[in-house]
């Protein structure tokens, strides 16, 4: 093969490092960008905390500028005098200071941090244990009545079998007979003293606890009801959940009264006293935890003018700057590997903050055409949302829709009508007769309000939702309306149907 030379014209698309980290912080939550931002604070030193005291200093000192013109001889020639001891004091407390630290100590390893913005994290901590104090779990809590309940060491090891097998709903999941053959043959256990322990279990706290079907779970609870008026009401609930459950989850009213013989106001009442009941009694022993969400984007309307208002939520991320003290020892001509060391991180800190400040000017830009795009909305609510996807934000912006996509995703924007992501204002459109468009967010609040209206004895089919959409002008298929329900989380017809 002969070789030769060739030459060829092409474009190609290179992202830099500095985009690469822009386009990383663009797409960080805010929590995520915090403990990126306290990650760069740790790894660079050119990079420092802007604190409160810092600007309350700086604001402190021209105060005292100002007020220092109008001050007397007499108390200048005092201020002097404070200040030389306070001087002299300074001194001394110098004095005390090392010139050099060991390698493997810090700062704060022989002189305590006291001014430090952190929180302190020291055993003596009044709130230490509130902070670092685990969640029981529902094993845990019946292990502890099972501590104080009296037993055999038999009946003792089969309660720890028996606990074992519920899930966090308080439900066992595993039958009688698999936790009696799980025993050794020698101790002889008969699947009745399995039945009786897992009997007293059921009287622990959560009433209802390692119950086996729904029925018994309400049969458990509804038998600690002791009130001599309501005997007649109790007797009709159990014979309704032990024979007649499937009628009563159908919702089959009509049916019901006919097989119990019930009026309608005696069936109301028992399905009061029945819905009372917890069919999960388990769940609320270990709460799952709470989340709480920080707005990135404030809005607010001005009262004087009417115009909203975006701003960025200022206490969401850390305030950083370039250390002027480190950055004053870079030297220009001087090629050593400290100098190198500590010109690559002042230009690492510049790229760093000049992201950072990118993120927020993008986020500013998005969310400022969000608000003009849905103003409707913030005046009115959800049904006057408007249809918006990525493309319509993209074209405002002049940026990428993938762009967009990573601005608003996992950012969250405080309005007067709620904290909502920002992927909330996007949605599809549907048609309407008059040529317009609806947007699907508006559709939603349209049933949630028809289905709020609603006769409880005659719940709205999906196909009179939609006969009641297009006399509006809006044209929706019934699948569509049905997957806008479930989004919703609200049930068919026939299990919103009840007894007024």
């Amino acid at each position: 093969m002969k070789l030769s030379l060739q030459l060829k014209l092409g474009q190609q698309l290179t992202m830099t490092p500095q985009l690469q980290q822009a386009i990383r912080l663009l797409q960080l939550s805010t929590l995520d960008l915090q403990q990126e931002i306290h990650q760069a604070l740790e790894s660079n030193p050119m990079l420092e905390l802007i604190e409160n005291n810092d600007e309350e200093e700086s604001g402190l000192r021209q105060d005292s500028n100002t007020d220092s013109q109008e001050k007397s001889i007499q108390q200048l020639a005092e201020e002097t005098t404070v200040a030389s001891n306070l001087n002299g004091d300074e001194q001394s407390w110098q004095e005390q200071i090392p010139n050099d630290l060991s390698v493997d100590s810090n700062w704060d390893d022989i002189y305590p941090n006291t001014y430090s913005s952190t929180p302190s994290f020291d055993s003596d901590s009044s709130d230490f244990e509130s902070r670092n104090t685990a969640v029981d779990t529902l094993q845990d809590h019946l292990l502890w009545q099972l501590n104080l309940t009296t037993m055999s060491e038999q009946d003792n090891s089969i309660a720890l079998a028996i606990i074992d097998a519920i899930n966090a709903n308080g439900m066992l999941t595993v039958d009688i007979e698999s936790i009696c053959s799980g025993f050794e043959e020698e101790l002889e256990i008969e699947l009745d003293e399995v039945l009786a322990v897992l009997h007293r279990i059921q009287q622990f706290d959560p009433i209802g606890v390692g119950y086996r079907s729904l029925s018994e779970c309400l049969l458990i609870q509804l038998n600690q009801f002791d009130n001599p008026e309501q005997a007649k009401l109790i007797q009709n609930a159990k014979l309704i959940i032990k024979e007649h459950l499937n009628l009563l989850g159908h919702r089959d009213y009509a049916q019901l009264m006919r097989r119990t013989k019930l009026k309608e106001a005696e069936l109301r009442d028992i399905i009061t006293l029945i819905e009372g009941l917890d069919p999960r009694p388990g769940a609320n022993i270990s709460p799952p935890s709470t989340t709480y969400i920080v707005p990135d984007v404030i809005v607010s309307k001005q009262s004087d003018t009417g115009k909203w208002m975006v701003e960025l939520n200022s206490d969401t991320t850390p305030k950083i700057r370039i250390n002027n003290n480190y950055a004053s020892l870079v030297k220009r001509a001087d090629s050593s590997t400290d100098n190198n060391y500590l010109r690559d991180n002042l230009q690492e800190a510049r790229w760093f903050i000049k992201s950072l400040q990118s993120r927020n000017e993008t986020l500013m830009k998005v969310s400022t055409r969000i608000v003009e795009h849905q103003r409707g909305f913030l005046e009115y609510g959800e049904e006057a949302m408007k249809p918006l996807v990525l493309h319509d934000i993209a074209e405002a912006v002049n940026m990428h829709e993938s762009t967009i996509s990573r601005v608003t995703t996992q950012k969250y924007m405080h309005t007067p009508r709620g904290i909502f992501e920002l992927k909330y204002f996007f949605s599809s459109h549907v048609s309407t007769k008059g040529g317009g468009e609806c947007s699907s967010t508006a559709i939603r609040a349209i049933i949630k309000k028809l289905i709020a209206a609603e006769n409880s004895r005659k719940p709205l089919s999906d196909s009179k939702i939609t006969q009641l959409l297009e006399e509006k002008g809006i044209n929706v298929a019934r699948r569509t309306i049905a997957k806008y329900r479930e989004s919703l989380s609200i049930p068919p017809s026939n299990e919103r149907k009840r007894l007024i």
